[in-house]
């Protein structure tokens, strides 16, 4: 029998390559100032590139999905159309093929993200039995999306245990545990190696102390298992005190991740005023149990962010049960369009249709039987569009 420790090495000298990786930091950045290292509009992280067409528009991809994806697309073009936004919709089919053994979506379909710059997408099936692998991990791997972004805010109008959750979650979206770097040691044996690289931590990391300082959140918050995983989170964590001192406006402080479980589920008040980053598995998890907290994955926007393109989508399943019933919540779908309109500054226009959609669910006269109503999708949606 081969010895154990033959198969191990190899191993442990990928992870020593990808720990010793040069820091990533641009070279505008490089450069620090007294007060913000990084005021200037142009060294933002994944900063917004599109313009407006001849016509005064944006131009955005929609990828209505499947299911019941369709249906609250069409809820949001509709509020959308009554609210005047300067944009207009460039509708694309995602679905994929095998090319070389290669879950790959259309070309046409890349083309028009790489274009755009910005993607709002409803939610996706992956087919079965076809070989296809998951194509929302697909479009991330395409596009480079290096950070998940998850909003979970109390609903006026939608009671669970809490009132007063208020938080940001913010994943690192691109190695971690989901690197899928496995082989099998022995027979009975599988090895998983968990990535974590100084580069992709610097700029995710980068991201959520920019994203704070934009959404007025005054503090950043690391969640690790450094005592366990002291190379990997390890590396993690000090390069997120590398980072905070280039925001010297954003207190920095580092929980472990079974403490944050506990605290934020025992009373998520005091996680209100913070932005709560991770790598790639932890953020899986606690953002969808922060979701719960608020009433489920239905009325929680999410956004994907990349350095060339960013992609805002419902993160819920596709629903085929209810299929052309017209008893679909397009609630997440509509807040994850919010977090895209704000991306691409267009903040007048977010902030209307978000204070519309928050007094319908406030007042409770149009809501889905998933919140406890009677409305069809396109009454929920016409109350909305009543209440701009």
């Amino acid at each position: 029998m081969i010895p154990t420790r033959a198969f191990v090495a190899p191993a442990r000298q990928c992870l020593r390559k990808a720990y010793q990786q040069p820091r990533w930091a641009p070279a505008t950045l490089q450069l620090r100032l007294r007060g913000y290292a990084t005021t200037a509009e142009k060294d933002k992280v994944a900063k917004f590139k599109g313009t407006k067409g001849p016509d005064g528009n944006y131009t955005v991809t929609l990828i209505e999905g499947d299911g019941i994806g369709p249906e609250i697309a069409t809820s949001v073009k509709d509020i959308y159309a009554a609210a005047k936004v300067p944009i207009k919709w460039e509708s694309v089919d995602v679905t994929p093929t095998l090319k070389d053994g290669r879950t790959v979506i259309p070309d046409k379909a890349i083309d028009s993200v790489r274009k755009n710059y910005v993607a709002l997408k409803g939610p996706l099936a992956t087919p079965i039995g076809k070989g296809h692998v998951s194509l929302n991990l697909t479009l991330r791997r395409t596009f480079n999306l290096f950070a998940n972004v998850r909003p979970c805010r109390s609903i006026a109008g939608y009671k669970t245990a809490y009132d007063n959750v208020d938080t940001v979650l913010i994943r690192e979206n691109t190695e971690g545990e989901y690197s899928g770097i496995e082989h099998v040691v022995v027979d009975g044996v599988v090895q998983s190696i968990k990535l974590i690289t100084r580069a992709a931590s610097e700029r995710v990391l980068r991201y959520a102390f920019q994203y704070a300082r934009d959404v007025n959140k005054k503090k950043v918050r690391v969640v690790h298992k450094a005592t366990i995983m002291k190379m990997s989170d390890g590396l993690f964590l000090s390069t997120a005190r590398d980072v905070a001192k280039d925001f010297p406006d954003i207190e920095f402080d580092a929980e472990l991740l079974d403490n944050a479980c506990l605290k934020i589920t025992t009373d998520p008040g005091p996680y209100s005023d913070k932005v709560l980053v991770m790598p790639n598995l932890y953020g899986d998890i606690l953002s969808d149990m922060c979701a719960g907290l608020i009433g489920g994955l239905g009325l929680t926007p999410s956004g994907n962010i990349g350095d060339e393109c960013s992609i805002f989508e419902a993160v819920h399943g596709s629903a085929p049960d209810i299929e052309g019933k017209a008893l679909a919540n397009p609630t997440a779908l509509l807040l994850s369009s919010i977090m895209m309109l704000r991306h691409m500054s267009l903040n007048t226009e977010a902030d209307r249709i978000e204070k519309a959609i928050f007094a319908t669910l406030a007042e409770g006269k149009a809501l889905t039987g998933d919140l406890g109503g009677k409305a069809k999708t396109h009454e929920y949606a016409q109350a909305i569009i009543d209440h701009l």
